[in-house]
């Protein structure tokens, strides 16, 4: 017992190191946006025809993108949200290089009004690493 009371520190940076390590993960799910990963995006695809969207830069999306994507980045999606208005009852599937930037962008859609919107969990990253198809 007195290991802990003359260590305290140790145990209160391990719990807020264990809370930073959760806390993505935890806002994410808090979020709202749900998180799919590249089989349940290719479902959707096939399925149901969603908007991609490619909220990645102008370089990046030239290097290779999913087909069919659209592309907005990120930092132009609020300015360029009314291009997107015939969409706005239709699945919108947000995509970016890893899945942290199609987050924020997510959100931002899914609060203008538009509802279904799902992000690209691990982004094109991860859609790459599963053998899927990208055009440049």
């Amino acid at each position: 017992m007195s290991f802990i009371r003359d260590n305290w520190w140790l145990f209160v940076i391990a719990i807020v190191s264990g809370i930073g390590i959760v806390w993505p993960t935890i806002a994410k799910m808090m979020s709202g946006i749900p998180q799919i990963g590249v089989t349940e995006a290719v479902t959707l695809i096939n399925r149901r025809e969603p908007l991609v969207l490619d909220v990645r830069s102008q370089a990046e999306f030239n290097n290779g993108h999913i087909g069919g994507a659209r592309l907005i980045p990120v930092g132009e999606l609020k300015s360029r949200l009314a291009d997107l208005e015939k969409f706005k009852d239709k699945p919108v599937l947000v995509h970016c290089a890893t899945g942290n930037r199609s987050q924020g962008a997510a959100k931002m859609l899914k609060d203008a009004g538009f509802k279904e919107v799902f992000n690209l969990q691990g982004g094109l990253g991860a859609w790459q690493q599963a053998g899927m198809p990208v055009e440049k």
